[in-house]
């Protein structure tokens, strides 16, 4: 399985979507600095996953959610559900 994430730093009011294969370690490399595009904005929480069969249909929808609508759709449906917890 391949996964597609969006995580969310509160803090800095910043997204990042990736894909992996293995969630729970790709989440600690986020949180404890080892990603050089995330380092800057610790701590990271997840907010969204979605599950795909193969890496072409898991990076198809990663495309989409990295594009303008993608991250109105993130900030819209995800983000708010998030702030409410």
């Amino acid at each position: 399985m391949i996964y597609v994430y969006v995580l969310y730093s509160s803090t800095f009011d910043r997204i990042y979507i990736g894909m992996t294969n293995n969630l729970e370690r790709r989440f600690n490399e986020h949180n404890k600095g080892q990603n050089k595009s995330t380092k800057a904005y610790i701590p990271w929480n997840h907010i969204h996953t979605e599950e795909f069969e193969n890496r072409q249909l898991a990076r198809k929808r990663e495309i989409y959610l990295k594009s303008f609508r993608g991250r109105k759709l993130i900030r819209n449906v995800f983000v708010p559900e998030f702030k409410a917890r």
